[in-house]
């Protein structure tokens, strides 16, 4: 009798584990560097807001399931992912071949659009003869940073790491910096149409790509293999692109097309 019961109570307790799994998470934990805006900041009142906020909100929405918004650094953010900190990445993450070995990724978000900010007259442009001898900053951690080490970094330019997009854009008018490459609706969002960036703009030149680099888009980075979490965040943005939801969002924040071709 004992072990029968023993044996019905393991029956139990393991029907009602394999249950609970297979419902469907009441929340969606998303990891965010809230430092980066239009993209993902704090307004004064401590509250996140943002283009990628409010998709993220959208999406959580067609899930039927509670947003919570966990923070960390940007440099830390896929790793801090893989230790389960969090269920998905939603901050600016661009998809590339590099990334994508270790994580998976949604659909596309919008478009990668790379520029080098620089002081209005400079004349600098995004090349290594125009910049040796100059310092500039980027995002620690991102593809910004892959690509300047790899073309400018060791030819003579002075390549500066930050913890924070806003404190790149400090020492940028601080004179600490003589640029800052970075992503262009970020940097255009975020310093150019500020009080602090209005002597500041984009530097002329060549466009800056390399698809190995920088991807296709940026997307929302999942673990390996959570594709039931994957295919339902992909079905919230297809719906959100469908309907409309998608472009009224990012008027609130762009006058161009984020999401391109």
């Amino acid at each position: 009798m004992k072990v029968i019961t023993t044996l019905l109570l393991a029956f139990i307790a393991t029907s009602l584990s394999t249950s609970a799994s297979a419902q469907d998470p009441k929340e969606l934990r998303f990891g965010v560097d809230s430092s980066y805006p239009p993209f993902e900041s704090k307004s004064p009142d401590g509250r996140l807001v943002g283009f990628d906020i409010d998709l993220g909100n959208e999406i959580c929405a067609r899930m039927k399931v509670k947003c919570i918004w966990v923070e960390n650094s940007f440099d830390g953010i896929i790793a801090a992912l893989q230790a389960r900190k969090f269920d998905a990445i939603n901050s600016s993450l661009s998809k590339n071949a590099q990334r994508a070995a270790i994580i998976d990724f949604t659909d596309k978000l919008y478009a990668p659009i790379e520029k080098l900010v620089v002081k209005g007259g400079s004349g600098l442009a995004p090349t290594v003869e125009s910049l040796k001898g100059k310092r500039v900053g980027v995002l620690q951690g991102s593809t910004q940073e892959t690509y300047a080490r790899k073309y400018w970094g060791g030819k003579g330019v002075d390549i500066v790491s930050y913890p924070t997009q806003d404190q790149a854009w400090a020492d940028l008018v601080s004179g600490r910096l003589d640029a800052v490459f970075a992503f262009g609706p970020q940097a255009e969002g975020g310093f150019l149409k500020t009080d602090q960036g209005r002597s500041y703009g984009f530097a002329g030149g060549p466009e800056i790509r390399d698809a190995a680099i920088f991807g296709n888009g940026v997307c929302i980075g999942v673990r390996k293999g959570d594709e039931v979490l994957l295919n339902a965040i992909n079905n919230a943005i297809d719906a959100i692109r469908r309907d409309g939801t998608y472009d009224r969002i990012a008027k609130k924040y762009f006058t161009y097309d984020v999401y391109g071709g």
